[in-house]
C-alpha cells in the first residue's frame, strides 16, 4: 500500500432536504428554484450534517483502500473542526500536519437537496479552506509520501507550484484535480503540468486548458502536458489515456441519483486508490466509476465510498489505441 497526501479543503456539509418546495423551473438552459419566495418562511423534510470538502473525501477512499492517508488542509478551532478531525480519526486518517490559522473558522456548506430528483444547490462558506497559502511544503519532509493528490486550493497557483517542487523533489508523484479558480488561469496550469503524474479533468475544465470540443481531441492536445490525462465526460463516461494506451469508457451502473455532492472526488481519488494499490490502468478506471456510483447513490460526500475489498463487476469500457 502507499502513503497517500491529500491537499485540499475540509468542509462541514448542511444538507436541508425536502420533497417539494425546491422543485425546478427552467430559464433557458438554467434551472432554478421555483417555490421559494423572499421573505417567506418554509418547512423542509429533513436535515442532515456529514464531512465534505475534495481534501478529506479524498483521504476517506485511500484509507478505505487500505492506504496509509494523511490529510493536509486548514481547520477552525470550532464545534465543524471538532467534527472533521472526528470522521477523520474513525477512518483512520492522520491529521496531525492541519493547520489552524488564527481566527479561522471551518468552512461549511449548506446545501438543498431536492429529495425527489436529487438535484441541488450548493451555498459554501470556505472559511479557513478559502486560503492555502499558510501551509508549509516542508511538511512533505517528514511524510516522505509517494503520492500528492491535490484538488482545488481556490486558485493558489503559488501554493501549487511549492508543494508541486517539493513532492517531486522527493520522488513522489502528483495526481492533479484542478477546480474552475485555478483553470482561469490556464496558461499557469500547463506549466505546472510538466511535474503532473495524472490530471483529472472533465470535458467543459479540458475544453478550458487546451479549447477543442470531442473528447479525443482534448485527450491529444492534453497528452503533451501530462503523460496520464482522465477526461470525464458525466452520464457520457469519459475517455483516458495512459503511455500508449487510450480507452473510452462509459457509467458503471444506470442508478437513481440520490445526491451528487463528491462524485468528482470520488472518482478521481478512486481512480488513485486503486492504481496505486498497483492494479492496471484499465482497473483503476472501472474501480474509480463504481466510487462515484456507490457515492451519489447515498446523501453525503463520503457514506457511499467503498472499500478495497468489493467485488467489481464489468461496465463499458474499450480499448481503442
Amino acid at each position: 500500500m502507499a502513503r497517500i497526501v491529500s491537499l485540499g479543503s475540509a468542509l462541514q456539509d448542511i444538507y436541508l432536504i425536502d420533497r417539494d418546495d425546491f422543485g425546478s423551473i427552467e430559464f433557458g438552459n438554467v434551472s432554478m428554484f421555483k417555490n421559494l419566495e423572499i421573505g417567506s418562511k418554509y418547512d423542509i423534510d429533513k436535515l442532515d450534517f456529514f464531512i465534505g470538502g475534495g481534501g478529506t473525501n479524498s483521504a476517506v477512499t485511500f484509507a478505505r483502500s487500505g492506504h496509509e492517508a494523511v490529510y493536509l488542509g486548514n481547520l477552525g478551532h470550532d464545534p465543524a473542526g471538532e467534527a472533521v478531525l472526528k470522521t477523520l480519526d474513525d477512518e483512520g486518517i492522520d491529521s496531525s500536519f492541519i493547520s489552524f490559522p488564527a481566527r479561522g473558522k471551518t468552512g461549511c456548506s449548506i446545501i438543498l437537496l431536492d429529495s425527489k430528483t436529487g438535484e441541488r444547490t450548493v451555498l459554501t462558506f470556505r472559511g479557513a479552506s478559502a486560503r492555502f497559502d499558510n501551509l508549509n511544503e516542508n511538511d512533505l519532509d517528514l511524510i516522505q509520501p509517494d503520492w500528492l493528490y491535490v484538488t482545488t486550493l481556490r486558485g493558489d497557483m503559488g501554493t501549487l507550484l511549492r508543494f508541486f517542487e517539493k513532492a517531486k523533489s522527493l520522488g513522489a508523484k502528483i495526481m492533479f484535480n484542478p477546480g474552475k479558480l485555478e483553470l482561469i488561469n490556464n496558461k499557469q496550469v500547463l506549466g505546472l503540468l510538466q511535474d503532473v503524474d495524472v490530471l483529472l479533468v472533465n470535458k467543459r475544465e479540458a475544453s478550458q486548458l487546451v479549447g477543442g470540443s470531442l473528447l479525443e481531441e482534448l485527450l491529444n492536445r492534453l497528452k503533451n502536458y501530462c503523460p496520464t490525462v482522465i477526461i470525464t465526460d458525466g452520464a457520457m463516461g469519459g475517455i483516458a489515456r495512459s503511455g500508449e494506451k487510450t480507452y473510452r469508457f462509459g457509467i458503471y451502473e444506470d442508478v437513481k441519483i440520490k445526491d451528487t455532492t463528491g462524485a468528482g472526488d470520488a472518482f478521481g481519488s478512486g481512480f488513485l486508490a486503486s492504481y496505486a494499490s498497483g492494479d492496471s490502468f484499465r482497473t483503476a478506471l472501472i474501480f474509480a466509476s463504481a466510487n462515484s456510483t456507490g457515492v451519489v447513490q447515498r446523501r453525503g460526500a463520503k457514506n457511499g465510498i467503498i472499500s478495497r475489498d468489493i467485488e467489481l463487476h464489468p461496465m463499458p469500457i474499450q480499448l481503442i489505441k
